[in-house]
């Protein structure tokens, strides 16, 4: 029998597999579709010419993550690449926040907004060159980051601790206010903090925007070369180097469970796989608990804090395939490769609060992605393979906008939705829509039959909120990765540190089973003999 079985052949399923595969593991992955990658995969579902990445695109969690470079992927032919701006917020008065490579580049178009907000940047930034690596590396270790933590405590006293604490727990409109005098500086911040389900309002959100900002001014928003699929095909080639083995199409139906512990899975089909040392699952919390492991063998308190279980938005994506480059009213544009498009931080707060309360927004805020771009590769010269996604409520109470849409997310809506989000780019690029030859619409009930840990939609497995983060994730609990069944392992984004393509979930669950193994060794050689 295989040592570990791994539910799940996503980015976190694969770091695990790896790392318990370098520590001489046998190990056999199931992933229910019928390729891996989760939501890192790439196709020419658009148009036979173009690349066109499915979910996510960009990386600067991945750039910075010591697990993925742990891993060494560019011996497996992994190449990242970048576009010459990281990303750029545009004005419909032809303005244009723009985080540029360079942290002086940055600083100099934002004094364009006010004289004092280049060196407010830059002062951010020194804060991040001071904080930055160790605050990496306590996110993405086990909770509580005991050796990390220490590090991290003993630099932030040094920089004044209480009021950088102060600062990341600020709302980033807040945040913005208080650290710049014009606008620019303050839509990187809150756009940023928009990658995840906070509102300009929400505590917390300054310190994600901070975070997603200073990631992009050191590491770049990173792509793979030839398409996120590039990213997964180093993961698995990797793993079958080391003797791994992955079967995709095989749906796993519940994690076979004795006297408490786990002790391998049953597929859809009917198939027992065991498994010796662990069970890992890169799957959703819910589905975990209540699907694959039932509540008969939980307690009755962790079923009770599922029911308060919250998804974080829901994603609505289009692609294309562009004709030609997009034509952008703002200069600062046209070479970032991630767009953000909302009427100012007001802009964003019409956004969010139209979601809070159930309506899908009639003017969307726009993630817009310029793959060519960041990648020559993906389409033929002069052309663009582009994409966006905007975010909805999880359940749809009405339409803010005059389309009626009611979240059934028939042809009807799912067209009518992605009119919207054109009309929005268009008005930032005029003639845009001219430019389109084809498309792809991805609505959430789409991206979620593709990728089950897409709940509608839901990108990070679980909201970003300061109620599920660290001890609270993905219940009120540990925040680690041990669950309450022995040798099972929640090895998703649903665990801490939480969304984003970092392997940081994968990999603590990969080295919890592995802690276990080493303390209890006899236990272990008992059960084998």
């Amino acid at each position: 029998m295989p040592d570990a079985v791994v539910i799940g052949a996503g980015p976190n399923g694969l770091v695990a597999a790896n790392l318990l595969v370098d520590a001489g593991w046998s190990v056999e992955v199931l992933e229910a579709q019928d390729e891996p990658g989760g939501a890192v995969r790439s196709d020419r579902g658009v148009d036979p010419d173009f690349v066109s990445d499915v979910f996510s695109a960009f990386y600067p969690l991945a750039a910075a993550s010591p697990v993925l470079a742990g891993l060494d992927l560019a011996r497996e032919g992994l190449r990242w690449t970048h576009a010459p701006s990281v990303l750029a917020h545009p004005l419909l008065d032809g303005r244009c926040a723009v985080l540029e490579r360079r942290v002086q580049d940055t600083c100099a178009g934002l004094a364009e907004f006010a004289d004092a907000d280049g060196d407010a940047w830059e002062a951010l930034y020194r804060t991040w060159a001071r904080l930055g690596p160790d605050l990496v590396q306590a996110l993405f270790t086990p909770f509580p980051p005991v050796r990390d933590g220490l590090r991290l405590a003993g630099k932030l006293r040094a920089a004044g601790g209480l009021r950088f604490a102060r600062m990341v727990a600020l709302p980033v409109r807040r945040l913005g206010e208080e650290t710049f005098v014009g606008e620019g500086g303050r839509l990187l911040l809150a756009g940023n903090a928009l990658h995840a389900d906070l509102a300009p309002e929400a505590a917390g959100s300054g310190g994600f925007g901070w975070l997603m900002s200073m990631l992009g001014q050191s590491h770049g928003f990173p792509v793979p070369v030839g398409g996120a699929g590039a990213l997964t095909t180093a993961l698995v080639d990797r793993f079958r180097r080391g003797g791994g083995v992955l079967r995709c199409g095989e749906r796993v139906a519940s994690v076979v469970v004795r006297s408490g512990r786990a002790v391998g899975v049953r597929t859809e089909g009917g198939e027992d796989v065991p498994a010796g040392r662990a069970v890992l699952a890169d799957t959703s919390a819910p589905a975990l608990y209540r699907d694959l492991v039932g509540e008969e063998h939980l307690p009755a308190r962790l079923m009770r804090d599922l029911e308060r279980f919250q998804w974080d938005f829901a994603t609505f994506k289009v692609d294309w395939a562009l004709t030609g480059p997009v034509p952008w009213s703002a200069p600062g544009a046209v070479g970032a490769g991630t767009v953000h498009l909302a009427d100012g931080v007001d802009g964003l707060t019409r956004f969010a609060s139209r979601i809070a309360t159930g309506y899908v927004p009639d003017e969307p805020f726009v993630l817009f992605g310029q793959m060519t771009t960041a990648d020559p590769d993906r389409s033929p010269a002069g052309t663009e393979s582009a994409w966006a996604y905007t975010h909805l409520p999880q359940r749809v109470i009405g339409d803010a906008g005059a389309d009626g849409i009611t979240g059934r997310w028939d042809t009807r809506e799912q067209e009518a939705m992605a009119d919207r989000v054109e009309a929005q780019v268009e008005r930032y690029a005029p003639g845009f829509r001219a430019l389109i030859g084809a498309r792809r619409i991805l609505a959430p009930t789409t991206l979620q039959a593709m990728n089950e840990n897409l709940h509608n939609g839901s990108i990070n497995n679980g909201t970003t909120a300061l109620h599920q983060q660290a001890i609270f994730r993905p219940t009120p609990g540990t925040g680690r990765p041990e669950t309450p069944i022995a040798h099972l392992y929640l090895a998703s984004a649903a665990a801490h540190p939480g969304g984003g393509v970092h392997g940081a979930p994968g990999a603590n669950a990969a080295r919890a089973a592995l802690r276990r193994r080493a303390l209890h060794p006899l236990f272990h050689r008992a059960q084998r003999v």
